[in-house]
């Protein structure tokens, strides 16, 4: 078959992945232990309990280039009169960087603009590979702290800041995305060092996503405890004062 990629969804007419009307791959494997996350069943620590549910929306199928550019193909006039085009994301699309790049590759020789979506948490020299391939990057900026990184999540954000400050060096689009998370990073001291932080390693956009609960019902499939059990949600009109610190700061920020 050649080579392969474990895939779990592919998503068509998404609005909220990149500019235009996109078709979403999302990539089985993450590293990161996000307790928020909307798709538990990407992340390794969980792979074993999904991959026994016998549900391919819970442990994926391996997928060709083709198999995936075939879906992908069929919304190309949707891509053309709207700007938008394919996005991989995840789960961690670093995971799987060798069919990531084949994906890329042949999106790009069918003229279709390619974005992704990263935790940036990858080997640096590996990021370098992988960047050329990209028209734009939706890079996951979770928070400043490296401690209250490592406590939440399950590692540092040490080479996630090297790999975002590579990406501007690099010259490749990058909008920072911040998961607003109540007890993580949602109060206005976070907002304000993150601004910073961004704003430093020369950040222009940024997009806020208000921490929602629609991965919940997944944690309940899988037998697993969720950790964010009856935390209210954010919405917009919650986060006015959050988003004006990034706007103070010079950064184009908008709600996703």
């Amino acid at each position: 078959m050649g080579l392969t990629g474990r895939i779990f969804n592919i998503q068509k007419f998404s609005i909220n992945d990149g500019p235009g009307i996109r078709t979403t791959v999302f990539f089985k494997g993450c590293p990161l232990g996000c307790p928020w996350c909307a798709n538990p069943e990407s992340q390794n620590r969980y792979a074993y309990i999904a991959d026994t549910m016998g549900d391919e929306a819970y442990s994926g199928r391996d997928y060709t280039v083709e198999e995936v550019m075939t879906q992908v193909r069929k919304d190309k006039p949707f891509y053309q009169q709207s700007g938008g085009g394919m996005t991989l994301s995840g789960g961690e699309v670093l995971q799987q960087m060798e069919f990531a790049i084949a994906l890329c590759k042949a999106a790009h020789s069918e003229g279709i603009h390619v974005a992704a979506e990263t935790t940036g948490y990858t080997a640096p020299g590996r990021f370098q590979v992988f960047l050329p391939f990209v028209d734009l990057l939706l890079f996951d900026f979770k928070h400043y702290d490296r401690i209250k990184h490592h406590e939440s999540i399950g590692v540092y954000n040490d080479i996630i800041l090297e790999n975002l400050r590579q990406s501007v060096d690099a010259k490749v689009p990058v909008i920072a995305r911040i998961p607003v998370i109540p007890e993580f990073n949602s109060n206005l001291s976070s907002a304000r060092q993150m601004a910073q932080t961004l704003a430093d390693i020369g950040i222009k956009e940024i997009h806020l996503l208000p921490f929602h609960q629609l991965g919940e019902k997944k944690y309940e499939q899988m037998g697993l405890d969720y950790a964010m059990k009856g935390v209210k949600q954010l919405y917009p009109e919650d986060l006015q004062e959050y988003q004006k610190v990034f706007l103070d700061y010079g950064l184009d920020c908008k709600f996703q």
